[in-house]
């Protein structure tokens, strides 16, 4: 069974199982605020550990129970399959979008990247 198949709730249970690099991704994609995101990029840099790839597995497999569309591809395009999905937490949010052009694939928007993208900074006590 994956996390990302488990309830919320139990996820605090399991925490024990999860590798220790998971366990710090999930945390910091905790701390994003709602309407903001960091890149995959971002977070490792921001851990100064693994890299995008190592992020990205790690909420492939584990990012269900946190706000995973709060991290996102460098070039602002949704998470293929999830694009919807993501686009609903988005606009709930107030996530800065950048509005599809007329080529783009499925007409749907991206992350503004220049106005959503969150470095940390507020938060105080630094990086974990």
């Amino acid at each position: 069974m994956s996390e990302q198949s488990l309830p919320d709730d139990a996820r605090a249970e399991y925490a024990d199982a999860l590798p220790e690099y998971a366990e710090r991704v999930l945390e910091v994609t905790e701390l994003i605020p709602p309407g903001r995101v960091m890149t995959y990029g971002d977070v490792a840099e921001w851990l100064g550990a693994g890299g995008p790839r190592q992020v990205g597995r790690v909420m492939s497999l584990y990012g269900g129970g946190v706000p995973w569309w709060r991290v996102v591809r460098a070039d602002g395009v949704l998470l293929r399959g999830h694009e919807l999905r993501a686009l609903g937490h988005y606009r709930a949010e107030g996530t800065p979008l950048r509005e599809a052009g007329r080529a783009a694939e499925g007409h749907l928007p991206r992350i503004d990247l220049r106005r959503a993208r969150w470095d940390g900074a507020e938060r105080a006590g630094g990086h974990t």
